[in-house]
Parts: structure tokens; C-alpha cells; sequence
């Protein structure tokens, strides 16, 4: 169902209509906002419209209002409790208990994936997220990466989209062959070259590979790249985090029958837009034609290809498996990347704004107000594993998620594993618990009959905590779909904590079981059942588990 079909969006046109109605038939060119106000008694919804009719109708924004406020109540009807004029011609909205009742009757008629397939238009995505360098472990930024990558590529898909999850390898360069020869110093006992990879892991690698100190060190770097992909695949999949896909960076050099690889593939693409050029035998992309601060080197006069060649060839052949969006990931240290490859997508002949390139930003660790490192066997950083060993998988997606990609962040390590009304991930999973044992003592034959019921038009008067549940609930298809927009998967976290208060006010304010007459009893048995679903929708979009009881 989309959010198109809401009670909010039918209440938000109905305002649009009646607008034009005492416009005399023509609409405002701006589309009147409907928003919850900040203050209950300023009623439940809040409008602008009267103040964009002022001018068109040479009149007085009080005056519009007026007339705007009785074709309003016109139009609504029993829906609507009243209307109030508000400062210079705001229209406060004040909704009946009808209202409200068959709001919730469309929620539960939607069922479980109520709020679903509200993007327009459907776009079929690529999101490519942790990438991290196979020459050790995942780190807990890397976790920060996975958790964001995989909650905004469920989101893309709850509200309709077609994703894709790739990780990219980096298993192609010089990187690889300072692997095997770290690994192969240590396993000659000795320290590793100046610009080889340190730690235990290491060191565990060289013990783990048979015949490492005689191998060729190129075979060593990649099997020894092979094992930390696989370490890599069992750590993000205990994190609740899968890929579609999994490239690699050394595919898109390897050539085919006609002698042509995904790199030299790229290269011609960018010859025949025009952009690439020679210059002291090295290739070049003119870049600078985009926006970038110089042209970059894409092949050097040894023939040796460029990092950014990779990052060319791949943008490509994403193109040519037909994304309408590629969405990159990225790590806090890419701010530079994100001007040459806009440019060199546009030199493709892409179009950059299909390009999301996002930066993430860094993870502290805190214990009693000072930052700390628990890493047991890296040495130098704390591993994803660390971390979900220390607090779990749920404390660390939740406390990864909860706050803007774009900024850094503290993990409370203390807070995370507290079971207190402190804690939000615990909070909120206690509200999904509470409301599964509220159903389980009213039965599943109880509960059935009250969804399959339905609500009378009238006869119940709500009290304010309902009404306020009901319309944090009706808030959540727009949810969604911005948060996808906005690529702010935190305000999902946030969604569900405000809901999770909302359903406690509730739970706290009115009796559920056993609540008189019976049709009460259904309506509030029915709203927590419409509760939990989105409740566990919400916390199944983080990669957050719902308990049935804690």
C-alpha cells in the first residue's frame, strides 16, 4: 500500500480541494502543507493554505480562512471535530473520533507490510557498502558502514525498490603483494617490511598457510586475501548483513579472448565520449571538464594502471548491468574521491545524479565518559567482532544506526547492554515484548475476532493517549519513504523509539484486556496489534530483532 493512499494524504487532499473550491475553482501553486502541530491543543493537524490564497484572492488571510474553514467543514464532515483560526490565518484541524477509528481501520486492513511500496518512482539500485580492504579484519567502523549499507538497502526495499547488495574486493595492486610479503616475513619470524601489515592476524596467516615462507609471494598475498574475504563473510553474516554480490577488483583486469578487460572496456568508453587524452606517454581523463580540481592519470607511461582505472571500470560495468542508482558508502577518509568520480561517471556519459557517493564518519567507543579500546586480538583496532561479542548484534546495529551517517558518533558500551528505560534499543524492544504478552493474555481467538470486527463509525470516545498512537502510526508510510529519500535510515531508529513512547502513554492511560464495553476492548486490543506490527517492522528494517517476550 502506498503512502499515497493514506488517511493523511485523503485528509491533506481534501484540504487541497476545498482551497480550490473557495478559490473559486483554481488551486494554489504551491501545495498547502498539512503538519502535526507542536502543541496538542493546537489541534491535529495544522495548514497553510489560507495563507497562499490571501494574494491570489486580494484578501485578508483572516478573512480566506474564515471561508476556507466553513468549505472545510463541508467537506469532512463527521471527520472533523472543528476548525480554529490560528495567528495570521493558520487553519488548526481539529479530527473527530470517527476520524481516527477508520484511520486505524485502514492500518490493520493494510496488515503487516502496512506502510510499504511508497516510492515513486520504483528505481532498480545497486548499494555498494563496506568494500574494506582484504588485508584485515572488519573493524568497527567497517561495522558502521555494514549496518548503515544494510538498513538503508532495506529500506530501499520496503518502499519498493529493486536492490542490489554488493561489497567490492580490493583484490587487485600493490596491496596484495605487501600482504604476502607480511605474511611471509612472519612466517620467517621476522618483522614485516616497512610498508606491510601488522597484528596478530597476521602473524595467525602465516601459520594457517601451508608452505607460506617458500611460496611465491603473490600466491601467498592472495590466498591470504582469499581467507580474510571468507573471516569478512562470517563476520557481517553473524551481523545480520548479506551481499548479493561480491566483486572483485581482480576480474576487471583479467582479459578475455579478444585480449580486452573491464579496464581497457572502460578506457574505450572514455575515448569515444571525447574525454581521455595523452600526455608524456601517460593516459589521462580530463576530469576537469566535470567540476574536478585537475585532470587525473588513468594509465602511466609504464603501461601500470591507476587506482582510479579500477574505480572507472567498475562505475562502467554497474552502468552496463542497467542500475537507475549506485549507491556508494563510503569511508570517512573518501572526501576526495567524491568530485573525480561524479566527474568520471559524467565522462562515461552517466548521469551524476543517479550517483549517491556517501561519506560515513567515525565510531568512538566509550565506557564511563572516556573512550576506550577492547580489542582482544587486532592490536591496533577494535573488529566488528569485538564489538558484537561485547554488546550483541542488536545493541550494535541499533547504536550505529541511531544517529546521522554524516556524523561521528559515541557507542556507550555500558548503555548498550543496560536493561533500563535508559537504553533505546531496549526500550523499544520491551514495548514489542509488552504488547506480544498484552495479546497472548487476551488469546488468538480474542484477537482475531477484534481485527476481523472491524470499528464502529461512532460510539467511542478516545482517549488523547489513542489518538495520539493512532496518529504516530498514520505517520509512518511518509516516514519511510523520507528516510529513503534523505538516505537518513536514523530517523527510522527514532520513528520507532517515539512510537515505542507513544504505545507506553497509551498502555499506561487505558486498560486493553478486559476494557468495557467489548467494542473498546477490540479497538484497543487492535491498535496494539497495529502497534507491534510496525513496532517490528521498524526495528526489522535496523537489522534489529523483535522479542516476543524479555
Amino acid at each position: 500500500m502506498s503512502a499515497s493512499s493514506s488517511p493523511v494524504e485523503a485528509l491533506h487532499a481534501a484540504v487541497e480541494a476545498a482551497a480550490a473550491q473557495t478559490a473559486g475553482g483554481e488551486a494554489p501553486k504551491a501545495r498547502p502543507t498539512l503538519e502535526r502541530p507542536r502543541q496538542a491543543d493546537h489541534g491535529d493537524y495544522a495548514t497553510n493554505a489560507a495563507l497562499l490564497l490571501a494574494k491570489p484572492m486580494k484578501a485578508a488571510p483572516r478573512d480566506v480562512a474564515a471561508r476556507l474553514a466553513d468549505t472545510l467543514t463541508e467537506e469532512l464532515g463527521a471527520s472533523l471535530d472543528r476548525v480554529e483560526i490560528a495567528g495570521p490565518g493558520f487553519l488548526n484541524l481539529f479530527l473527530s473520533d470517527t476520524w481516527y477509528l477508520d484511520a486505524l481501520g485502514h492500518v490493520i486492513s493494510a496488515g503487516p507490510d502496512y506502510g510499504a511500496g511508497g516510492a515513486a518512482p520504483y528505481e532498480k539500485v545497486n548499494v555498494e557498502f563496506v568494500s574494506a580492504n582484504p588485508t584485515g579484519p572488519l573493524h568497527v567502523g567497517h561495522a558502521r558502514n555494514a549496518a548503515y549499507g544494510d538498513g538503508l538497502a532495506r529500506l530501499f526495499s520496503f518502499v519498493g525498490h529493486d536492490v542490489t547488495r554488493e561489497f567490492y574486493i580490493n583484490d587487485f595492486g600493490s596491496q596484495v603483494a605487501n600482504f604476502g610479503r607480511s605474511v611471509q616475513a612472519r612466517a620467517h619470524g621476522e618483522e614485516v617490511p616497512e610498508d606491510g601489515y601488522v597484528g596478530e592476524y597476521v602473524a595467525a596467516l602465516a601459520l594457517e598457510l601451508d608452505d607460506a615462507a617458500t611460496r611465491p609471494v603473490e600466491e601467498v598475498g592472495l590466498e591470504a586475501v582469499a581467507l580474510m574475504v571468507s573471516r569478512a563473510k562470517a563476520s557481517l553474516h553473524a551481523f545480520g548483513v548479506e551481499f548479493d554480490v561480491w566483486f572483485s577488483e581482480k576480474s576487471l583486469h583479467e582479459r578475455d579472448a579478444e585480449g580486452v578487460s573491464g579496464v581497457t572496456h572502460g578506457f574505450d568508453v572514455l575515448a569515444e565520449q571525447g574525454h581521455s587524452y595523452s600526455d608524456d606517454g601517460a593516459l589521462w581523463l580530463r576530469t576537469t571538464d566535470f567540476g574536478d580540481d585537475k585532470d587525473r592519470v588513468i594509465e602511466r607511461s609504464t603501461g601500470e594502471h591507476t587506482y582510479f582505472a579500477s574505480d572507472i571500470a567498475y562505475a562502467q560495468n554497474k552502468r552496463e548491468r542497467g542500475y537507475d542508482r549506485m549507491v556508494y558508502v563510503l569511508g570517512a577518509d573518501h572526501h576526495g574521491y567524491i568530485g573525480r568520480m561524479r566527474a568520471a561517471f559524467s565522462a562515461l556519459g552517466g548521469d551524476p545524479d543517479r550517483l549517491d557517493l556517501l561519506i560515513m564518519q567515525f565510531v568512538h567507543l566509550v565506557r564511563k565518559g572516556e573512550r576506550v579500546s577492547m580489542s582482544k586480538r587486532a592490536g591496533e583496532f577494535v573488529t566488528l567482532d569485538d564489538l558484537v561479542e561485547e554488546i550483541g548484534v542488536d545493541a550494535a546495529r541499533w547504536f550505529l544506526l541511531n544517529r546521522s551517517h554524516d556524523t561521528t558518533i559515541e557507542v556507550d558500551l555500558e548503555l548498550a547492554t543496560s536493561e533500563t528505560s535508559e537504553n533505546p534499543v531496549y526500550y523499544v524492544q520491551y514495548a514489542h515484548a509488552r504488547i506480544a504478552a498484552v495479546l497472548r493474555k487476551a488469546g488468538d481467538e480474542r484477537v482475531a475476532d477484534a481485527l476481523a470486527e472491524g470499528f464502529p463509525a461512532s460510539g467511542l470516545r478516545l482517549h488523547a493517549s489513542e489518538r495520539a498512537l493512532i496518529a504516530k502510526l498514520l505517520a509512518w508510510p511518509a516516514e519511510t519513504v523520507e528516510a529513503a529519500d534523505r538516505r537518513a535510515v536514523h530517523r527510522i531508529a527514532s520513528y520507532a523509539l517515539e512510537l515505542s513512547q507513544a504505545f507506553s502513554a497509551f498502555y499506561r492511560d487505558c486498560q486493553v484486556v478486559g476494557s468495557e464495553p467489548y467494542e473498546l476492548e477490540s479497538f484497543r486490543i487492535a491498535l496494539s496489534v497495529a502497534t507491534q506490527r510496525t513496532i517490528f517492522r521498524a526495528l526489522d528494517l535496523l537489522g534489529v530483532s523483535a522479542p516476543g517476550e524479555m
